[in-house]
């Protein structure tokens, strides 16, 4: 199963709602986005596989935030042997966490507008985890069950904001700069994913290149591990790290400039392209 949250015009406005890819169609569902879908209950798969009042071609549609507004967005960072070799850091012992919020999140096909107080916008395809279940203290067996499905993140970096101290934070969560999305894919579909090509280019150089099986920490234990010290709800999101190829270990150094579009790709998650844009200054 495929879910997705699209933009619709209501009124003079736009609202949101969770969709259901059939086909070349989208199944809008009866909730406001994903997250209110698998808040619903443990019966979430039932209620996706239901009828939609409408559809939406998928060539029309207007594809929001996955989960437009988690309770939590949790990063993990130095999670890739070749991104930790070319940051010149050592394999740690345990996921190293940082987070986001959800003024920072847009659309799979949204711009990453590029702000005027930065010069150093970098990228990083991950692994995304969509939280399905309340989990709290559970094993890593058991994790895997309480993960409803997969997505696609770019967690877009403000280098320069981010080395300014050692709590990188304030480089992480720029508002409207992390691409999420477009599906939720189950893992029945991929396998949770555990061997799947991830790709990021910029135009039409390929500046990252893996495969999620290169992960220190799987998708299971950095749901395990979290979930030993606060409670994950469904709906929250996990960005699970990014392999090496990042813009700010090349040499010379090299970012993100207006009028280049990223594209990054999951194989069977589907894929993001973002035009960039720069901020009026």
């Amino acid at each position: 199963m495929r879910l997705t949250t699209i933009r619709l015009q209501d009124g003079d406005g736009m609202t949101t709602a969770a969709g259901r890819l059939d086909g070349d169609l989208i199944s809008v569902l009866p909730y406001p986005d994903v997250g209110a879908l698998l808040a619903a209950g443990p019966d979430w798969r039932e209620r996706a596989a239901q009828a939609g009042d409408r559809t939406v071609p998928v060539s029309e549609a207007s594809f929001a935030p996955l989960v437009p507004r988690p309770e939590k967005v949790l990063c993990v960072g130095a999670n890739y042997r070749d991104h930790i070799a070319e940051a010149g850091m050592e394999v740690p012992r345990y996921p190293t966490l940082f987070a986001k919020y959800a003024r920072s999140l847009i659309g799979p096909y949204d711009d990453i507008v590029l702000p005027a107080n930065s010069d150093a916008v970098d990228w990083e395809v991950e692994l995304g985890v969509v939280i399905g279940e309340v989990a709290r203290n559970i094993d890593r067996e058991a994790a895997w069950d309480v993960i409803a499905g997969y997505t696609i993140v770019n967690d877009i970096s403000m280098r320069d904001w981010q080395l300014r101290t050692s709590q990188f934070l304030q480089g992480k969560t720029f508002e409207a700069s992390t691409p999420v999305g477009p599906y939720l894919v189950t893992p029945d579909e991929v396998g949770h994913a555990r061997a799947a090509d991830l790709t990021c280019a910029v135009d039409d150089d390929v500046m990252q290149k893996s495969v999620t099986s290169e992960l220190v920490f799987s998708a299971a234990e950095i749901v395990s591990y979290i979930s030993s010290f606060i409670t994950l709800v469904p709906g929250d999101l996990i960005a699970t790290g990014t392999p090496g190829g990042v813009g700010a270990a090349r040499k010379p150094p090299l970012f993100l400039t207006d009028g280049q579009t990223l594209t990054s790709r999951i194989d069977g998650l589907g894929e993001q392209v973002n035009r960039c844009v720069a901020e009026s200054r």
